[in-house]
């Protein structure tokens, strides 16, 4: 036999070899339903997980062992939402058009008797990260929603109870009332590699337990889509297909593992156009543990504000590097003052992790609390600076903070607007002033009888609408926090005031 024939039926045996143990391999993971359902009843990693983690890497292209480890733990979420009705002004001769330029234009109601306002059905994803129902999805997901149902890959149905959410990373919490359920186990987002293989799993189009592949595009993507004045956009871009529906999905690598949670997409239509975004679990971690413990995310901020590094600033700074955050400000008193941050820096690191871009700090820092301590790197004129930074909370302190907002600042009791007010304004809505004390009412003029029909250009339904408003209006990043209040007496008297929630 010549020698090229005997080295060709070598390599061809060594390769059914090669494939002869990935495939037994496989299947006796798979066939092991004791190691699997271990697997899902725990946080621990079994042993046959180990086995998985070394296997060969001939093994990333079969995506049967990764589906079948996370599809029984994403649920089909869905919302009842109550709809804005308008609202009109036409009875009793009523015409304000100061009133109508702030409201919109204004209808008369053709049903005198009160009515609920209509439900806007939504529908999304989410992911069992413990056996006793705790469900991670999307805050646009179940955002303002009244009522949430989960149904499981078995079909099960339960209600959802609102743990928690965090609208700067598009992060909330979910529980359901249920035992030994399947679950996710958390994997290294840090270790994702840009063309590293993942699948999407969620339920598109209300399409139940559907599984997409798709490789890493690109890591810390920034897009501009959280709608929040301290949001955290350090995203994973696939090109997974991913479509309405999915958000609040598992992105997941080929051991099975959570990588991400699906959020958004890149679209022009609507629907899927190649390029998907999945925030990190480095970030969904620190979320989600802080929901758990405290009810909200005890957020630690550095105090700079940043820009991308271009070649414009590079060449007026005579930068030698592109990579990095360009710190455009340092915040007076703010951790970064302390450390000795200087405005023109470029963070290169935190701790030993490197920094590449703006969105990239973010991140890093989003994993810290208030209090903790990191070490940073720095180049300023070109030379390496090593700094120490405690990190702060937005107040400007390290005290552990509260999600809980109290109303009796604003120095006022609230009730339901009455039937007769409704009828005589033609409103759908709206929250009376019951009475006034020492607080920020009173500060501002507002008397009792007032109606107060929106708050920040947001529609008051209820008590827990005026805390939502006051909420945001608080944890803004703005250094004037002010609540715009709109309404009317029942005199008729249209009045607007400027709520100063300072010291």
């Amino acid at each position: 036999m010549k020698l090229s024939q005997r080295t060709k039926l070598l390599g061809l045996f060594a390769a059914m070899v090669a494939v002869s143990v990935a495939t037994n391999l496989t299947t006796n993971l798979i066939s092991d339903k004791s190691n699997r359902d271990a697997l899902f009843q725990t946080n621990e990693v079994p042993a046959t997980y180990t086995a998985i983690s070394k296997a060969p890497r001939a093994m990333d292209t079969d995506f049967t062992l990764a589906a079948e480890l996370s599809v029984h733990a994403v649920v089909h979420v869905k919302t009842k939402t109550p709809m804005q009705m308008q609202q009109g002004f036409g009875g009793g001769g009523f015409n304000d058009p100061f009133f109508e330029y702030f409201f919109g234009p204004q209808q008369r109601r053709q049903q005198q008797q009160p009515q609920e306002a209509p439900m806007r059905e939504g529908s999304g994803s989410g992911v069992i990260i413990s056996n006793d129902g705790y469900i991670v999805t999307n805050n646009h997901v179940i955002d303002k929603s009244k009522e949430i149902e989960v149904t499981l890959n078995d079909k099960r149905t339960f209600k959802a109870k609102l743990v928690g959410a965090d609208p700067n990373t598009d992060i909330a919490l979910l529980k359901i009332e249920a035992e030994k359920l399947p679950v996710i186990l958390f994997g290294n987002s840090d270790s994702l590699k840009i063309g590293e293989w993942v699948l999407a799993v969620g339920n598109p189009f209300n399409l139940t337990s559907t599984v997409t592949a798709g490789i890493v595009s690109a890591k810390a993507r920034n897009i501009n889509i959280i709608n929040s004045q301290m949001k955290i956009e350090s995203f994973i871009q696939t090109d997974a297909a991913v479509n309405p529906g999915n958000s609040g999905g598992a992105l997941v690598n080929t051991r099975g593992e959570l990588i991400g949670i699906n959020t958004a997409i890149a679209s022009q239509t609507g629907s899927y156009a190649g390029y998907s975004f999945a925030i990190p679990t480095s970030i969904v971690k620190k979320v989600v543990s802080d929901i758990r413990q405290f009810g909200f995310v005890q957020r630690a901020v550095l105090g700079v504000s940043m820009k991308e590094i271009t070649s414009e600033i590079a060449k007026e700074k005579n930068l030698k590097t592109m990579e990095g955050a360009f710190v455009d400000a340092v915040v007076e008193n703010s951790a970064a003052e302390k450390a000795g941050v200087k405005k023109g820096d470029i963070i290169i690191k935190v701790e030993e992790v490197e920094i590449k871009s703006s969105s990239q700090l973010q991140e890093q820092i989003g994993r810290y609390s208030p209090g903790d301590k990191v070490s940073l790197t720095v180049l300023r004129d070109n030379k390496e600076i090593k700094l120490n930074a405690e990190l702060k909370n937005r107040q400007g302190t390290t005290k552990v903070e509260s999600g809980e907002v109290n109303l009796d600042m604003l120095g006022a009791e609230f009730k339901e607007i009455s039937a007769k007010l409704k009828d005589q304004f033609q409103l759908d809505y709206g929250m009376e002033v019951k009475s006034i004390s020492k607080g920020k009412f009173e500060t501002a003029g507002i008397k009792e009888g007032f109606v107060i029909v929106k708050i920040n250009n947001q529609a008051i339904r209820s008590t827990d609408d005026i805390k939502e408003v006051l909420t945001e209006a608080i944890n803004t990043n703005d250094k004037f926090k002010v609540l715009n209040i709109a309404g009317v007496y029942p005199n008729g008297k249209v009045a607007y005031y400027a709520v100063n929630l300072g010291d």
